[in-house]
């Protein structure tokens, strides 16, 4: 069988696109994902997303996001962009779009400039891991690595930040810390790992590691978490843009007074395939 694909970025976090409104998901799209997103060995990517009809009152389209493993993930801020402006460039020639997903509900979308979106990601909330005396927001959590003061949030999917006032770590430091807190046993189902380094309080440095992922050059939703948990420790603020610095680019969050969250960046087609699966 031969695979259409198109292949986009959001600030570097690349994904593969195939328009499936027509069949409904790929019935093997979590393997496909493991086995297509392989540098080297694959097309290259950090995961798979289907475009499927939609599911809910209003809606454009369902985004279904597969990680590089092939695990399905519940939200993908740089993904829904890049479906937006799929959707955008295939005939739904609109400034505004609602996008479906399975796990996190409707996200609804604004097109704010050629390839350049601005998704509502509705509320951040803080959530206790499974570690005793854990509160909602907050945790001390200790790998082999040492230990870290985390908050812990979500934003349709689980997030660990990590405050680094001294700077981001290595990339080795990168690896070992981000696989030990995204599979840490206070996370049952795993959780995305954004260390944030505070330039100023209208500016961040980030480094990601998504789990299912590894690192990557952007997260969207871990931007969000990023900005989120510094305005909870004062040092940013809301109702005003936060520029997230990321390996891959550059993206704006602004959280509101009622913790809703908008993120605005690029969404970017690298380029059109076809592969035999």
């Amino acid at each position: 069988m031969k695979l259409f694909f198109t292949k986009m970025q959001g600030a570097g976090n690349d994904y593969l696109f195939v328009d499936c409104r027509k069949t409904g998901c790929l019935p093997r799209a979590a393997a496909l994902s493991a086995v297509l997103s392989r540098p080297h060995y694959g097309v290259g990517a950090d995961g798979l997303v289907c475009i499927c009809p939609p599911v809910l009152p209003g809606g454009d389209a369902c985004m279904r996001m597969f990680n590089a493993d092939g695990t399905e993930g519940t939200m993908c801020g740089n993904g829904v962009r890049c479906v937006a402006e799929y959707l955008y460039t295939h005939g739904l020639h609109r400034a505004v779009l609602k996008i479906d997903t399975p796990h996190a509900g409707q996200r609804i979308l604004r097109r704010v400039g050629a390839g350049r979106w601005q998704a509502d990601m509705g509320r951040f909330t803080p959530f206790a891991p499974a570690v005793p005396g854990a509160k909602p927001g907050s945790a001390a959590l200790c790998t082999a690595d040492g230990c870290f003061a985390v908050q812990c949030l979500s934003i349709g999917n689980p997030h660990c930040v990590v405050p680094c006032p001294d700077g981001l770590p290595t990339a080795a430091q990168l690896a070992r810390r981000g696989a030990a807190l995204a599979e840490h046993p206070a996370f049952l189902c795993g959780a995305n790992v954004e260390f944030v380094h505070p330039v100023s309080p209208a500016c961040l440095t980030v480094s990601v590691w998504e789990r299912g992922s590894g690192a990557t050059l952007a997260c969207g939703t871990g931007a969000c978490a990023a900005a989120a948990a510094m305005v909870l420790q004062g040092i940013c603020r809301r109702s005003t843009p936060i520029e997230v610095q990321l390996p891959g680019g550059v993206l704006t969050v602004c959280i509101s007074p009622d913790d809703t969250v908008q993120l605005t960046g690029d969404a970017v087609t690298v380029f059109t395939g076809e592969v035999t699966v």
